[in-house]
């Protein structure tokens, strides 16, 4: 039995004309299926948690990293659960380097062809990440579109964008890594289970899902004036073994905010100041 956990209302209509090919292989296949849209959010967390607790259950979680964001926080029993992904959100960085495909029917066709593997998540008291987890422009970015009124979409992401790079501001933060503690100042920083943000930006571009290690990405404070041909070079993932940036790993990640910044989990703000996090192996069955 297929649980099919979709938001009807996601990716501009590109969701629900995903969800029609879904259903159809999975007719042609002779799969028996159920659909559950989503109402409001953090509802695909509360049906995720219920399903759980059935033993051998396929979740399905159809959308982009927020959707399978809040599917991975409503697992509860684990061992009863293995997971599909189908991407068709409007942010779709995990695939990058899961390896899951960007089609539909070849994503449906990996969750039909019965493969699974186990791939990590990271762990944080009672929240828990996919994709990426951090701090600095890319939160700054987000909390500017939130406040943008006159433009939408793609036009306000990119308004906020070019506001936050014009009135760029650096990030006060001690960072521990498996116990060694360092103060720093940042333009950005992610921990990663995978490796992109914001549609592409390789952060941490050496992390692997299900190598059972966090990769720590970060661009320190510089110069102003360097920020546009250094952000080039960033862009492209050049940033690690530079004496501007870097990417470290370990196990066991605290990132204390040592003024106003914010942080987010898999492109959602959250209220914490301080991010614990601790890699989880061995306990999350995907289809891959």
């Amino acid at each position: 039995m297929y649980h099919i956990i979709v938001n009807p209302i996601g990716g501009k209509g590109k969701t629900l004309k995903a969800l029609e090919e879904v259903e159809n292989m999975f007719k042609a296949h002779g799969a028996e299926y159920a659909v559950h849209k989503t109402e409001y959010a953090g509802h695909a967390t509360e049906i995720a948690r219920e399903l759980s607790l059935i033993p051998n259950t396929n979740i399905v979680a159809m959308g982009g990293d927020g959707s399978f964001h809040e599917v991975l926080c409503g697992i509860e029993n684990f061992d009863n659960v293995t997971l599909g992904l189908v991407a068709c959100g409007s942010g779709n960085d995990f695939i990058k380097k899961s390896g899951h495909p960007t089609k539909v029917a070849d994503a449906v066709k990996i969750i039909l062809d019965g493969n699974v593997g186990y791939v990590d998540y990271m762990e944080l008291g009672n929240q828990r990440c996919l994709n990426v987890g951090g701090g600095g422009m890319d939160v700054d970015v987000l909390l500017k579109y939130e406040k943008v009124k006159r433009l939408k979409g793609k036009a306000a992401y990119y308004y906020s964008l070019l506001y936050t790079l014009l009135h760029t501001r650096f990030h006060n933060l001690r960072l521990t890594v498996d116990g060694e503690t360092k103060d720093m100042s940042v333009f950005m920083i992610g921990v990663g289970n995978g490796g992109f943000i914001g549609g592409g930006i390789p952060i941490c571009p050496n992390a692997v899902v299900d190598d059972g290690l966090l990769h720590i990405g970060y661009v320190s404070e510089m110069k102003k004036y360097k920020i546009v041909g250094r952000l080039l070079k960033f862009l492209g993932g050049k940033h690690v073994d530079t004496e501007w940036g870097g990417e470290l790993t370990g196990k066991e990640i605290t990132i204390e905010a040592l003024d106003d910044s914010r942080f987010e989990l898999d492109g959602e703000i959250i209220p914490e100041t301080t991010l614990n996090i601790k890699v989880v192996s061995g306990a999350l069955k995907m289809f891959r």
